[in-house]
């Protein structure tokens, strides 16, 4: 069974930053696994964040979050990290982590119908 929890979020200032992790309990991730982050906002739709494929690294970002945000794992700890600096409040909203542990070049990262597990989410406010 797998399960992802996510940590890290909290009430912060524009221009703070924060780091968000997601701890994935999984018996072994394949070399096609995908780990997902994605945020919604109340009152809009859920929307993609970043992705990184586990054992490449690759990464992928929104372009709202391009430059500001970063992607990073320890295969040792099965975490990924998402480093948000520069953070507006327009970046106000729930994270959730996603895992597609058998992911194909058929799937889009962005979507999150691509993803078959997902965290309870954490909760990142942006104060202006």
């Amino acid at each position: 069974q797998v399960q992802l929890v996510e940590s890290g979020g909290g009430l912060v200032q524009a221009g703070d930053s924060l780091r968000l992790s997601c701890v994935a309990s999984v018996r072994t991730f394949t070399i096609y696994a995908m780990m997902g982050w994605f945020r919604q906002a109340p009152g809009k739709e859920r929307e993609f964040v970043a992705a990184i494929n586990w054992s490449g690294g690759s990464t992928f970002y929104a372009d709202s979050v391009k430059c500001r945000f970063t992607l990073s794992r320890d295969n040792v700890k099965n975490t990924v990290y998402l480093q948000m600096n520069s953070l507006k409040p327009e970046d106000t909203a729930v994270y959730y982590c996603a895992l597609n542990n058998y992911f194909t070049t058929v799937q889009r990262i962005e979507s999150g119908r691509a993803y078959d597990y997902w965290g309870q989410g954490t909760q990142v406010t942006v104060s202006s």
